[in-house]
């Protein structure tokens, strides 16, 4: 392992192509996080499906942040995907909770 500055940067490639670097696929990586903690699908990591509410709490409040702060300065796709996942992964919050 090689370390950078303030973190450790793995001297293995990564397994297949990266996605592209859009607010669209950062977005849904964000959402993705917080189905994994939220318990709804297996951490890519350990397989498993374990819940963090306060963590999924803080990943569902900078989705939102996100939307507030890029509002006007989104194409209509990446406003509509924005505002669905949102949706979408707080309705799975009240679900986890229950």
């Amino acid at each position: 392992m090689a370390e950078g500055k303030g973190f450790v940067m793995s001297e293995a490639p990564a397994a297949g192509p990266l996605p592209k670097v859009d607010f669209s696929s950062f977005i849904l990586s964000l959402y993705s996080s917080g189905l994994v903690q939220l318990g709804k699908v297996e951490d890519p990591i350990t397989g498993r499906k374990s819940k963090d509410l306060k963590l999924a709490r803080h990943t569902i409040d900078m989705i939102a942040m996100l939307e507030e702060k890029t509002k006007g300065n989104l194409t209509e796709d990446e406003k509509n995907l924005l505002k669905a996942l949102l949706s979408e992964i707080r309705i799975a919050f009240v679900e986890a909770k229950a």
